[in-house]
């Protein structure tokens, strides 16, 4: 078969398209034929193996089936380098990129958050207003992270944080709501409701969780909330597999925007990397929790090696 003689000249042999010409008595148009053919036939197959078009595949992937605006993904390194570090890298570099830059910034807070914080430069934004999206008043050692996060954002990009006065977490229902009664926390929450953009990660669960090590939950009620369903939180949110709250009544003590905001907000950017995390990360892409997806690439072909189904669909049964 001719195609075949052509491919092996062509691409195992370094043979031109002129030298294969003179070999088989054709001329090189026909050779450039016999090349097309093998490629169209699957007798060729070509194969781009540097770790760069595997991510951009990858990402392509990631908005075709989950209907995102766009999607980060970090390659794998040999180095050694933390994956964390380099997602949230990856995420300041895309918040440095949007155009037009968001005008007011939603932000929550963690160990992600101030990942991000950290890498975003002087001057990455002119003017933006952040404003904070859930409560972050901690009840021990970390407190003033929260604020700390939104107030290094907002002056890097050059402009003023606004804080969410609250624990994220109450005691009583009634109290959340009397709270979020109060005019300076209602119009904190409608600020952070109707941002140009909102930026969040989302927390395992377990004992590690930010919740635990801040004090809102002990482990034993994230093993409980596990046992439930839960596979993580967003925005102090715990959600099971398929976006829906876990426990109305948790979810009823906590302060910030909820769950049918982050869907309908103008863009909502989910920045989750690492093993434990690949559950809620499929959790939240795939319920429509996000509209920018930045991670790493195992956590990405765990989202996307996840089987579709039924109970998988974005937007089936999702309690806000």
């Amino acid at each position: 078969m001719l195609s075949v003689r052509a491919a092996e000249l062509y691409y195992e042999e370094n043979k031109t398209q002129d030298e294969i010409g003179a070999l088989l008595g054709l001329t090189r148009w026909k050779v450039g034929r016999l090349l097309t053919q093998a490629r169209e036939l699957g007798i060729v197959r070509i194969e781009i193996v540097h770790p760069r078009a595997r991510k951009l595949s990858m990402e392509r992937e990631l908005c075709e089936r989950f209907s995102l605006v766009a999607a980060v993904v970090v390659p794998s390194a040999a180095d050694g380098s933390s994956v964390a570090d380099r997602v949230a890298e990856a995420a300041a570099d895309y918040l440095r990129a949007l155009r037009p830059p968001p005008a007011t910034l939603g932000v929550s807070w963690g160990r992600t958050l101030d990942s991000i914080a950290e890498h975003l430069p002087e001057g990455w934004a002119r003017g933006v207003d952040v404003v904070q999206i859930n409560g972050g008043v901690s009840l021990n050692r970390r407190a003033g992270t929260a604020a700390s996060t939104a107030v290094v954002i907002a002056r890097t990009g050059g402009g003023q944080a606004t804080l969410l006065p609250s624990p994220a977490i109450l005691e009583h229902r009634k109290t959340r709501l009397a709270i979020e009664a109060d005019r300076t926390v209602a119009g904190v929450l409608e600020k952070a409701a109707g941002a140009s953009a909102l930026l969040y990660s989302a927390g395992v669960a377990d004992a590690s969780s930010v919740l635990v090590d801040s004090g809102y939950l002990s482990p034993a009620d994230v093993a409980e909330l596990v046992s439930r369903g839960a596979v993580g939180d967003v925005v102090g949110r715990y959600i099971d597999a398929d976006g829906n709250i876990v426990d109305n009544e948790l979810d009823g003590r906590t302060v910030g925007v909820s769950l049918a905001q982050l869907r309908s907000a103008a863009l909502a950017i989910a920045v989750i990397s690492g093993g434990p995390k690949q559950a809620i990360a499929r959790a939240v892409v795939s319920s429509s929790l996000c509209s920018v997806f930045i991670t790493d690439e195992a956590t990405a072909k765990a989202v996307l090696d996840y089987p579709d189904s039924e109970s998988h669909t974005p937007g089936k049964k999702l309690t806000p």
